[in-house]
């Protein structure tokens, strides 16, 4: 795997290397970075396989209008402070399901 959309304060534990695009195709294979980015991976699939139309109809029927209260979606648009504290948050979560060797 090369690229991937993942979440951007992601480390490259899996061998991908994080992109800034939301959803990234490889081939068969397609990533998102986050829940939204998941819907609009879910809206590409469908355009692929079903075509245009019927993804913009899934659209509106599940209403996706996304409108974000805050404009920081991203590293480079969010307060260093709210970078760390996510950073912070992920390290202390991975922490926790990390298997101690035997």
């Amino acid at each position: 795997m090369d690229d991937v959309g993942l979440h951007r304060l992601a480390d490259r534990q899996f061998g991908a290397t994080p992109v800034s695009e939301r959803v990234v195709e490889q081939g068969k294979i397609i990533t998102a970075a986050g829940v939204s980015a998941g819907i609009d991976m879910a809206l590409r699939l469908v355009a692929r396989i079903a075509g245009d139309d019927v993804a913009r109809g899934i659209q509106l029927g599940i209403e996706y209008d996304p409108a974000p209260p805050f404009d920081t979606g991203s590293p480079q648009k969010a307060p260093a402070y709210i970078v760390d504290l996510v950073r912070q948050t992920l390290e202390q979560m991975r922490a926790a399901y990390v298997v101690p060797a035997a």
